[in-house]
């Protein structure tokens, strides 16, 4: 098959790090073109109807976008005008007891800690005293930090450590989060749920340097949001960017290799034989096993960068169990009597009591086993009532569960169902209406997520993890982390790079930037400077 009409750009995914990227290029005035194996564009931004349930919409794999309209490319690139619309609710997390009592975090920050005082009136002071504290560090550190390519870490410690917010967040970076939580907090249901909501799905909480974590997103001034019509949302306001300015998206269309001549990335060959070439740029949202061992040719490819691509390592927590149920009525949760608020709550936490349970957890893991359930989740219709018929509702709970269950992740297929239903029980518990107005459910298990998305290898929805040498300058490896990689006119764009997983779509900003500079085009936008504004401090 011909080549087809060469593009200034290709982009191999369309992951919502991808179509930030594709959208500031193509506002820049390039022609890129980004493909996908799969069906419909945007990754794990999906929302999918109950099959046997038209008209009830379930999100089966991102749904809480934490701070997403504070994101600059959010506001860059016009997308409420392409109809993304986030909800925040009030009491934005709830962490429910089995006696009854209920651990809260509001929007309202002084209702937060009024609902820690309730366990502890010294961990509500110590709650507050770090937010105060860590808020500049937030604003003027790692905001920025996370909006601008890596900087080499001995210079980024040099520049820290000239300014007092920087030695501080230094000093606060050298413990665990475990440790942070044992030696700051006394209250075991305080520490569990600081644990959890600000630390269990993003590091390995035993992991050293990343102390701060838990204190960095308390002085957040943004939280938990869902997008209006479900995660899907977002990315159609993507792509409606993405073709107002030129931009193209092919769905369907499987990549079968990297095209290379004279030693750079020149295009790409689908599976079914169709090759379409570059005249600029290649870039990658996948992972770098995917990238550097599956579409790179061996001789293509130094053989050390081929090994550091192997030696690529996963979260061992972040394989993600799904129960999605379709309801007559939402969630009516017995706590209320005492807590009327708790029904309005956005995300709920079960299951969670102590401290004890992480390191269960964790063995759990370790031994491909099923742990005690601790789960959370949403009633989505409670907020957004489209996403399912007049006067029904959604719901969902997530949990922590090891791919490989039992040694094999294949047993998932057996064990899903019955999983799900235990799931359902212990939710039951909590809320007993559920034992009378579950019209219909489903599950979805870390392989599942790895089918769907092959990118997030072992259900990783992260997309790799954050061990000391996996983050910053160092993501996904030494020689690749700046957005560029080894391979002339290939670059990286994905989870699998600085910042990070999660939806903050700041991979592809930032992937942008350095796209831009080394292709000599001027930015439209104005991202911030991290070198001049750490030396500012």
């Amino acid at each position: 098959m011909p080549n087809t009409t060469d593009w200034d750009g290709i982009i191999i995914g369309t992951g919502h790090n991808s179509l930030v990227l594709q959208a500031y290029l193509c506002r820049a005035g390039l022609r890129v073109l980004s493909i996908d194996r799969a069906d419909v564009a945007g990754g794990g931004l999906a929302t999918v109807e109950n099959p046997r349930l038209p008209g009830f919409l379930h999100n089966t794999h991102s749904f809480f976008h934490r701070a997403l309209t504070a994101m600059p490319w959010f506001r860059d690139l016009e997308l409420s005008r392409h109809g993304a619309e986030y909800i925040e609710p009030e009491l934005n997390v709830a962490m429910v007891l089995q006696d009854g009592r209920v651990l809260e975090w509001w929007t309202d920050f002084d209702r937060t800690v009024e609902s820690f005082a309730q366990f502890s009136t010294k961990d509500a002071q110590t709650l507050r005293a770090w937010r105060d504290e860590f808020r500049p560090i937030v604003e003027e550190i790692l905001s920025p930090e996370a909006q601008s390519p890596p900087l080499p870490p001995d210079q980024r410690q040099q520049l820290l450590q000239r300014s007092a917010l920087g030695r501080r967040l230094i000093e606060a970076s050298q413990r665990s989060p475990l440790e942070f939580v044992e030696q700051e907090f006394e209250h075991d249901a305080v520490r569990a749920g600081l644990l959890f909501f600000n630390g269990l799905r993003e590091v390995d909480l035993r992991m050293h340097g990343f102390g701060h974590s838990i204190p960095a997103l308390l002085a957040g001034s943004n939280m938990a949001q869902m997008c209006r019509g479900g995660a899907v949302a977002l990315a159609e306001a993507l792509t409606a960017d993405i073709r107002e300015h030129g931009g193209e998206i092919r769905t369907s269309a499987e990549p079968q290799s990297i095209l290379m001549q004279n030693g750079r990335a020149v295009g790409i060959e689908l599976t079914d034989g169709e090759r379409l070439t570059s005249e600029g740029f290649i870039a990658s949202g996948l992972n770098p096993q995917q990238t550097f061992l599956k579409l790179l040719s061996a001789d293509a490819v130094p053989q050390t960068v081929r090994e550091q691509a192997a030696g690529f390592r996963y979260n061992l927590l972040a394989p993600l169990f799904g129960l999605n149920v379709a309801l007559d009525e939402p969630p009516q949760y017995s706590a209320a009597e005492k807590h009327p608020e708790l029904n309005d709550a956005f995300m709920v936490i079960l299951g969670l009591e102590r401290l004890d349970q992480f390191h269960e957890i964790v063995t759990a893991h370790e031994h491909g086993r099923i742990p005690p359930t601790v789960m959370w989740g949403a009633c989505p219709t409670v907020f957004d009532p489209s996403q399912a018929p007049a006067g029904k509702h959604t719901g969902f709970m997530w949990e922590k569960l090891p791919y490989a269950v039992n040694g094999d992740p294949k047993n998932w297929d057996a064990l899903r169902e019955e999983h799900g239903r235990s799931m359902l029980r212990l939710w039951a518990d909590y809320a007993p209406n559920l034992n009378e107005v579950v019209l219909d459910s489903f599950t979805r298990s870390a392989l599942d997520t790895e089918r769907s998305l092959p990118n997030m290898q072992f259900g990783d929805l992260l997309v790799g993890s954050f061990d000391n040498d996996q983050v910053g300058y160092h993501r996904p490896f030494s020689g690749a982390g700046s957005y560029r990689t080894p391979v002339d006119g290939l670059y990286l764009c994905g989870g699998s790079t600085h910042p990070g997983g999660n939806i903050t779509g700041l991979c592809g900003y930032n992937a942008a930037r350095v796209i831009a500079a080394d292709a000599d085009i001027p930015l439209w936008w104005t991202p911030p400077e991290i070198e001049e504004s750490l030396t500012a401090l």
